[in-house]
């Protein structure tokens, strides 16, 4: 299957609040000259290469290179026309997902340990990466952080790889085929990536025999022995890479398909109980990798299967089993759908229905507005006297609530005349919640809210960069001396260069950071779930 490189088409309308999202993810990731490259094209869209310099006034190497940290963190997307000119476009939906990445390694920390968590961590840090580089390096960062004399094995990280790549969390990245590079004629302007899709997850047969190095100092080698000593080697001795042309990167939609899961699961128990999202569990684990990340529903299985599929010692008959899965297909909600009456009955899950959104609803205005609006959700069509009676709030209350909630665009005003001159007397006036148009105005509340986020941490950060840098300094120092077997004497010396006063201001500081940060998590899972919502809903339209 040929990759097209436009196959992630940014949005046609982009609001001020993502593009400033997206300039300070870009800046704080890559500096202020990635930053401004990318950002103007998320704001001009595809351009060639001359025309970004030109219009940036950054010279071409500097674009250049620019596009190429851009590129390789499939941040931008190029395109070759007819005339051979290769234009470049920003994919805004990639450069929001790096606000995802803490939480896409802490999910892979808490599935496949530390070796797991670092694997996905060097390949979100470098874009695309080898998988004996990978290895090579995480196997490295482990033995760093064990006993002297231990040692982090090749292998054990490798196995931990593979494990990622069957369950699809990690993937190859499209390639340049081999037929191009034996075309005897004039080279593409840009090479045409192309992947097969029952190789994506392929791992190639590497035998990587070997151990993690401990970094040692410029000075002296593995052998202890001095620079000015170590033997001069040709680059002709150099084994050659055993998977060279071969690079995986992190799998996105899969994180996201794992994250859709967990809120179904946690929104099943909410609504039922821990034996209900137990099952439900087992039927998402049991579809992680045959259904696709954007399909509606997963695919059907059987109570058979479910039973046989269940944790190993969960003790929960047949029976019992059978009476919950019909439970749950009968619930109003819908979670759980019976798509036939073989092996037992076929069930599927219904993935991020509107009634799901509604289980999550945020509470802006309050639980009394977060009634009406709930109220208003289930009937679809009210007038307000209406509202007043099935929400059991006196006339003046519902009323200031519904003009609130009108005037920020929950919710809607449908006016069904009587008759043709539309007189207000002979016309019903109906509150109604367009929950698609609801859900993309939160949403660009939270980019807002979350760029106001970062802001604020960088703000505290550089407030406070001086007293920063004088507690890394003193870190360093002492640091240093432990490791020459300094006397607890002069590290409580060097410890007391930062003042109390200091001390404190530090504490408040990091606490502080700790917050935004924590903040910025909450958000953003506000965010996927509004996103899932938006993007599921689009398809079935």
């Amino acid at each position: 299957m040929c990759m097209d490189q436009t196959a992630l088409r940014l949005p046609s309308t982009m609001t001020q609040a993502e593009i400033k999202l997206c300039s300070l993810l870009l800046q704080e990731h890559f500096g202020e000259i990635v930053e401004k490259i990318g950002v103007h094209l998320i704001r001009t869209g595809s351009q060639p290469l001359r025309v970004i310099a030109h219009d940036t006034g950054t010279s071409l190497d500097q674009v250049k290179k620019a596009l190429c940290v851009l590129v390789q963190h499939n941040l931008v997307s190029y395109q070759v026309h007819k005339r051979g000119v290769v234009e470049y476009e920003a994919q805004c939906s990639r450069v929001l997902r790096m606000l995802r990445y803490p939480r896409y390694i802490y999910t892979t920390k808490t599935l496949y340990s530390d070796t797991g968590e670092l694997i996905v961590e060097e390949l979100l840090l470098n874009g695309k990466l080898t998988m004996s580089a990978v290895v090579k390096k995480v196997a490295d960062r482990l033995t760093e952080t064990m006993e002297d004399g231990k040692t982090m094995d090749y292998a054990e990280v490798s196995n931990t790889f593979v494990r990622l790549a069957d369950t699809h969390f990690v993937q190859r990245c499209p390639s340049v085929p081999t037929t191009e590079n034996s075309d005897p004629g004039p080279p593409p302007p840009a090479p045409t990536l192309v992947i097969n899709e029952k190789d994506m997850y392929l791992v190639p047969k590497l035998s990587l025999i070997g151990k993690g190095k401990r970094r040692r100092s410029s000075d002296e080698d593995a052998a202890g022995e001095p620079k000015a000593k170590r033997p001069k080697h040709t680059t002709d001795n150099k084994e050659p890479i055993p998977d060279d042309g071969i690079y995986w990167q992190a799998n996105l939609d899969r994180f996201h398909q794992h994250f859709r899961d967990q809120a179904i699961v946690s929104a099943v128990a909410n609504r039922m109980d821990q034996t209900s999202s137990e099952i439900v569990r087992t039927m998402l684990r049991m579809s992680e990798i045959t259904t696709s990340s954007s399909a509606p529903f997963t695919q059907p299985l059987s109570s058979n299967e479910i039973f046989r599929s269940l944790p190993v010692g969960y003790n929960i008959a047949k029976q019992v089993l059978d009476q919950y899965l019909t439970l749950l297909a009968d619930d109003p909600l819908q979670f759980v759908g019976k798509s036939g009456d073989s092996g037992g009955g076929m069930y599927v899950i219904s993935i991020l229905t509107s009634d799901f959104l509604r289980v999550r609803q945020p509470v802006l205005f309050g639980s009394r507005c977060a009634r009406i609006f709930r109220l208003v959700l289930q009937k679809k069509h009210l007038e307000q006297k209406q509202v007043e009676d099935f929400a059991m709030i006196p006339a003046k209350e519902a009323k200031d609530m519904l003009y609130k909630m009108l005037s920020e665009n929950f919710i809607s005003l449908q006016e069904i005349p009587k008759t043709p001159d539309h007189a207000p007397s002979r016309t019903f006036y109906l509150y109604t919640v367009n929950i698609l148009s609801a859900a993309r105005m939160l949403l660009h509340r939270c980019y807002k809210s979350i760029a106001n986020l970062i802001e604020r941490r960088q703000f505290e950060t550089k407030e406070n960069k001086r007293l920063l840098e004088k507690s890394q300094r003193v870190e360093a120092i002492i640091a240093s001396m432990q490791a020459t077997g300094a006397e607890e004497a002069q590290l409580q010396e060097i410890e007391e260069m930062i003042t109390a006063p200091e001390r404190q201001q530090l504490e408040t500081l990091k606490r502080n950071v700790n917050k935004l940060d924590a903040s910025e998590i909450q958000v953003d899972e506000t965010i996927f779930l509004l996103e899932s919502y938006i993007e599921c809903t689009m398809k079935r339209l």
